[in-house]
């Protein structure tokens, strides 16, 4: 099974020429499923909304969608208005509801959850938040999972903060939140943000749950050329591939290699 993970576009500052080879990439590919993993535009302003929904469109089906911090309108009165009246709107015209997206195959179930806010008792509203709902909610889908599934989150902030990473999620809820996705058997989180890749064995449990981050497509560039992950799913493995568009092509950038857990979900 082949996964592409997207993350951070933002349209309205995308690198063009990384957008559009990556879209002839992926529809080549074929892949099984393609997750974006929110900041599809740069302000939430309508013609940015519709650039993405115009793009994503392009990519083949089945697709999880979920939004990010750039997702709701901010920049301006009459924008901030829009914000506070109705936040996901735009987002939720276009791909659907902005919190709890899921999608299941066989072998594979994928829960999704809105890490983003439209405001936050706190000055930096860009940061992240899980809820105990959203918690309980992921929680039971992860466990009504067969057994064998690779279980899949996808949120846009890394739960957890990131050991060199370029900026921070903060998220409000976020180590409660990983610590029981991995006790229900969760095997990879899928998250945006920080704008580089990686792949790291979260702190719990068994240590078999990896956080997996994408990069950006668009010209927020830091520390890696635009890119986005693609992920094979094997019967004992799950390999993950950063590519990068370098000198007018995409090509492996970096890859990493984790066990999954045997059928009975144990390691």
């Amino acid at each position: 099974m082949k996964l592409v993970q997207v993350s951070d576009i933002h349209f309205g500052g995308e690198n063009q020429e990384a957008v559009e080879a990556a879209a002839a990439w992926i529809v080549a590919a074929a892949p099984d499923l393609v997750i974006a993993a929110g900041d599809l535009t740069l302000d939430g302003k309508v013609p940015e909304f519709d650039a993405a929904a115009a793009w994503l469109k392009r990519l083949p089906d089945p697709k999880i969608v979920a939004p990010g911090n750039h997702d709701t309108p901010f920049v301006g009165p009459a924008e901030l208005f829009a914000r506070f009246t109705r936040g996901w709107g735009r987002f939720k015209d276009r791909f659907g509801d902005e919190d709890g997206a899921s999608w299941r195959a066989p072998g594979i179930t994928v829960a999704s959850l809105n890490s983003a806010r439209v405001a936050q008792a706190r000055w930096n509203w860009s940061k992240g938040a899980v809820s105990h709902g959203q918690i309980r909610r992921v929680v039971r889908e992860l466990e009504a999972a067969p057994a064998g599934d690779l279980r899949v989150v996808v949120c846009h902030h890394p739960l957890m903060e990131i050991l060199g990473g370029p900026m921070t999620a903060k998220v409000h809820g976020g180590v409660d939140a990983a610590n029981r996705f991995v006790a229900a058997g969760a095997d990879v989180i899928l998250s945006g943000h920080i704008h580089l890749p990686f792949v790291t064995a979260i702190p719990f449990g068994d240590g078999r749950t990896h956080a997996v981050g994408s990069g950006t497509l668009s010209h927020r560039e830091r520390g890696a050329a635009p890119g986005f992950n693609v992920i094979e799913v094997e019967p004992h493995c799950v390999r993950v591939a950063a590519m990068a568009y370098e000198r007018g092509k995409f090509d492996v950038w970096r890859t990493w290699a984790f066990d999954r857990r045997n059928e009975n979900g144990a390691a």
